[in-house]
Parts: C-alpha cells; structure tokens; sequence
C-alpha cells in the first residue's frame, strides 16, 4: 500500500471514530515553538504549574518523546453543548460538563492504533490526550487544523475551538499536511474581554492570570487581587472562546458521554452553595471536575462569593 492511501485510510478511520477532524504533521524539532516556549517560562507565566518546565527538549521534539517517530497524527473532538448551564449557576468550562476526556479520547486513540496496525501492518506508536509534554496546539497548527489565534487557542473557520486536541505520534511515514493561514486580522475580542487581563499581548497568555489556572492548577489560596474579576467562574474560564467571532460556527457535538446530566444544568448558585460532598462525588463522577477536589471547588465558590 502506498503513504497516500495509508495516510487517507487514517483519516477516514479517524471520521468514522468520530473525530472532527484529523491531520498529520512530519515529526520532528519544533524550531519556531523554541524560543517562545523558553521566553515563556523564564517570564514565569507558569506559576505554580512547575511540570510545564519539565522533559523541555521532548516538549519540542516527538522523537525524543516516542523512539524511531516519524509522524504526529492530530485530531480534534467537539465538546460544544447543545445546552448550557442555568443562567443563575456558577459556571464550568463546557468541556467538563461530561466525562473527563481523557478517557474519551484515550479509548478512540487506541482504536485508530489498532485499526492502523491491523490494516497497515507493524507500526508503533503512542497515544497522547493533554497527558505528556507534546504542545497539541503546535502540532494541530503544523498539521493544518487551524491556526492558533490571539487568545493562544486552535481556531478554525468552520467551528471555532471548542475542541480537544490529541494526538498519535507514530513511526509511520505518511502524507503531510501544510499549515492554514491566520484570520484573527485586528479583532481583539478575547483581549478585551479577558476578566483578569490574562492575554498580555496578542499570542500571548500568562497562565498565572488565567482563570482557569486560578480554579484548577492553583493549590494556594486565590489572591485576593483578583477579587471581583471572575465573573462567577468557579471550574475553568470560556470567556475568550464565547467571545471569539468564529465560535458562532460552532456545532453541538454528537458524543453521548460529553452530555451533562439535567441536575449540573440546571443547579442554581444557592445549590452550588450549598453542595455536600457526597453530592459532589455524585454529580463529577467521571467528569475533570474532580482534578480540583470538593474542597477546591467549595474554595472557588467562596472566593466568588465573598467579592
């Protein structure tokens, strides 16, 4: 079998596992990612996330990550709800209003692994869902899936970002894709609306300003500088999505475990108040919301409370 029929059996595989999308990049040193990775961290726009510092040079290289790579197969998954929270509730990101993701994607990878294997023959490769030091975004830009835009996020034309990004990086040599063009041109929509000022520049976001590292990644009390500034965010931050023109593209996806349960919908502030942890464990079973723990999320909800 030739690479483009391998490389076109992948891709239809991928949209038959109900992947939005899928694009394959040349593996390899990540030159233009270098610099802007290690400005980044020497700025300490990190905070408290000390593992973004670690395995740098895998970070930037899939090579180093998985041996004998010649490829980074990337895919993107919709999560955009067809329902959102009641309007009276503290918000969670929309990714977390199902099952946690990872494994989700994890699951499908393997399937798309094993369909490789058994219709290609011997190929090795791993498996990667936001769980190791591969920049997704980097890669589903190389890989032409979109273009990252002024709030740091993959956005493409035709749905916008409310996406999951993963990734195979296997040692298969196959056809690749060729990077899209930028189309944020001179809207400043996410800057602007960035409650906390986190995107300090066009292409640039201090996650230690983010709301979303402020409600998950933060183990320390949230200072109180930022009192008054989350706009009722008590799990993750979507502000810079909603707000973003091309969002108005997006669809509602077609996955039955990212569905959120009717009692997260419509819970109001004064049931988010008064949440017990055994109702916690009820309602996040598998959902990412547990990463930040009853207590942490009952410290969110004070924190918003008290502003």
């Amino acid at each position: 079998m030739s690479v483009s029929e391998n490389t076109q059996k992948i891709k239809k595989e991928a949209e038959r596992l109900g992947f939005l999308s899928c694009g394959i990049s040349k593996a390899g040193f990540l030159e233009e990612e270098a610099p802007r990775l290690e400005k980044w961290l020497n700025a300490n726009m990190n905070g408290e996330m000390s593992y973004m510092e670690n395995h740098f040079d895998k970070r930037l290289d899939p090579t180093k990550l998985v041996e004998g790579s010649k490829s980074v197969i990337s895919l993107l998954l919709n999560y955009f709800p067809s329902e959102t929270q009641n309007a009276e509730s503290y918000k969670i990101s929309k990714y977390a209003y199902g099952t946690d993701y990872h494994f989700v994607i994890k699951d499908k990878l393997k399937s798309l692994l094993y369909f490789i294997q058994d219709e290609i023959g011997e190929v090795h490769g791993r498996a990667f869902v936001d769980s190791a030091p591969v920049l997704d975004k980097a890669w589903a830009a190389k890989s032409g899936l979109g273009w990252i835009g002024k709030n740091s996020n993959l956005i493409t034309r035709k749905v916008g970002s409310f996406y999951f990004i993963a990734e195979l990086i296997v040692d298969l040599e196959l056809d690749y894709d060729s990077p899209v063009t930028d189309h944020c041109g001179s809207c400043t929509a996410c800057i602007d609306a960035c409650p906390t000022q986190a995107i300090v520049e066009p292409y640039v976001v201090d996650g230690s300003k983010c709301i979303s590292y402020f409600t998950i990644e933060l183990k320390n009390e949230i200072p109180e500088a930022y009192s008054g500034k989350f706009d009722d965010w008590m799990f993750g931050c979507d502000v810079c999505q909603d707000v973003c023109p091309w969002n108005r593209f997006s669809k509602p996806h077609r996955e039955p475990l990212f569905n959120s349960s009717p009692e997260l919908l419509s819970m109001t502030k004064k049931d988010w108040e008064e949440i017990t942890e055994d109702i916690f464990q009820q309602i996040f079973k598998k959902s990412p919301v547990k990463r930040t723990k009853f207590k942490g999320l009952k410290r969110n909800i004070d924190f918003i409370k008290s502003t």
